[in-house]
């Protein structure tokens, strides 16, 4: 009877031992805690605890696939295990504590590490290699390392950091920076900054500058030609050159269609070619070309024809006006009546910013070869410049007049008001010639000679101007 009473009791104790198992494991919470990342290479502290345990505690630290990396013992109660860990590359990856008290088991949550390895060896790549393009082309710049995870990069411009609002052609993308449709502003001196951070730690890898040149295309050359004396030789010289791009050019100059010269350009973008001249001798007919390794131009044409002075030289006299009509200068150039090659533009023309007494009168001009300091003079005629203050106070409104000084003009109130006074003038003087003539039958004859002496100062005005213009119209400059 105590056997069958016995066997039926092993049951029910079983499950009473299973169940205080199962109630001791879920009691059991421990935490882990530690670093999310490392650098490689670095040493870290994992922690584990399981509050409110019954010492001995046994702590496990646990890596991937379950395996116990570090195993650890409470002997007081809620102490915390550490666990010390020197990252490797094959550190990254999960991890979880195991916690053990009596017949009792929990697991910790898990953190993920990850490890990060510094960047080292950084340089600047390019495309196109080397780093040369013309304006209006692509170039893209790669920050490239020998080793590093998790980067970040900076790009430095001539030492100063490259935003996307610094230029609306530069391009940020991962590790490159690409510059759409360059312009010489871009040309300078690049280079890169690969780094990395953890937590507050930050480490660089910066790398040598790689300078980048945009290549500015030529204009279309341009031909002049000068001749100077020597003794009493000539001699030529033919200058080609470009207003605008880069070096090298070659510049070449042919003479009727057949190249006599040429020559590369490496610091400057003009060329210099000596020619045979002879004054008042056509030389034929020269013409520049510009080389590059993309472009190849030729300028206008040009004969190579020196005309010496002669024939007639003018002086031609333009007034200019101000807004309000009122005369400002006086402008006179010297004029040669015949093409003139050799002839230099300086001091071809003469400002009269003031005009008065002392500015008017008489001007004429002397041109003679610039090659030649010894040739002969040719003057022009006398050109007279005279402007009286009644010029300058009733000037029209223009922008210039040529060779002769304007003619007076008045204005609408002007034509008004005098019209207005001569007919007063007229109706008083018609009154005055019927009182008299009333007057005169009560008078002998002896007066009948006198009724128009009285009108005679109304006339006075415009005798005293014509005068004036006469005496005007007949200086001679020439006397």
């Amino acid at each position: 009877m105590k056997n069958l009473q016995t066997r039926k009791l092993l049951p029910i104790l079983a499950l009473a031992s299973l169940f205080v198992k199962i109630s001791g494991s879920v009691s059991l919470h421990p935490v882990l805690t530690g670093p999310d990342m490392a650098y490689l290479g670095s040493r870290v502290a994992f922690r584990c605890i399981a509050p409110d345990a019954s010492p001995p505690v046994t702590y496990e630290l646990m890596g991937d696939g379950g395996v116990p990396i570090y195993t650890g013992t409470d002997l007081q109660g809620d102490q915390h295990a550490s666990f010390f860990l020197k990252v490797t590359a094959t550190s990254e990856g999960s991890y979880h504590c195991k916690a053990t008290t009596g017949g009792s088991t929990g697991v910790s949550n898990i953190i993920k590490l990850t490890v990060v390895t510094p960047a080292s060896n950084t340089r600047v790549t390019s495309e196109p290699f080397p780093p040369v393009a013309y304006e209006g082309s692509r170039i893209i710049l790669s920050c490239t390392i020998t080793k590093g995870s998790h980067l970040s990069y900076t790009w430095l411009f001539n030492r100063k950091e490259v935003t996307s609002s610094t230029s609306p052609f530069f391009h940020l993308s991962g590790n490159q920076l690409v510059m759409e449709k360059v312009t010489p502003e871009h040309a300078g001196h690049y280079s890169c900054i690969a780094w990395s951070r953890v937590h507050d730690i930050r480490r660089f890898s910066s790398s040598t500058e790689i300078q980048v040149t945009v290549k500015v295309y030529i204009s279309k050359p341009r031909i002049s030609f000068s001749i100077f004396k020597v003794g009493d030789s000539y001699h030529g010289n033919v200058t080609c050159w470009s207003t605008r791009g880069s070096h090298p050019v070659n510049f070449s100059l042919s003479i009727d269609d057949k190249e006599v010269a040429s020559t590369t350009a490496t610091e400057s973008l003009a060329a210099w070619f000596p020619v045979a001249m002879v004054p008042g001798r056509d030389m034929g007919l020269a013409q520049c070309q510009a080389k590059t390794e993309m472009q190849e131009l030729m300028s206008e044409p040009v004969t190579l024809e020196v005309v010496p002075v002669g024939g007639d030289v003018k002086v031609e006299v333009e007034y200019l006006y101000r807004a309000d009509s009122k005369l400002a200068v006086a402008r006179l150039s010297c004029q040669p009546v015949l093409p003139h090659f050799a002839l230099a533009d300086r001091r071809r023309i003469l400002i009269l910013p003031k005009l008065g007494p002392e500015e008017s009168g008489c001007y004429r001009c002397r041109v003679r070869d610039s090659y030649d300091d010894s040739g002969p003079w040719v003057e022009s005629v006398a050109v007279l410049v005279k402007v009286t203050d009644r010029i300058l106070n009733s000037m029209p409104r223009a922008t210039s007049s040529t060779e002769t000084p304007p003619k007076v003009f008045m204005s609408t109130i002007e034509v008004i008001t005098i019209t207005f006074c001569c007919f007063l003038l007229l109706m008083m003087v018609v009154y005055v010639a019927c009182v008299y003539r009333m007057l005169d039958r009560n008078r002998a004859p002896a007066h009948i000679s006198t009724p128009n002496s009285d009108a005679l100062p109304l006339s006075a005005p415009a005798l005293q101007l014509g005068s004036e213009m006469a005496a005007t119209s007949s200086i001679d400059c020439d006397a």
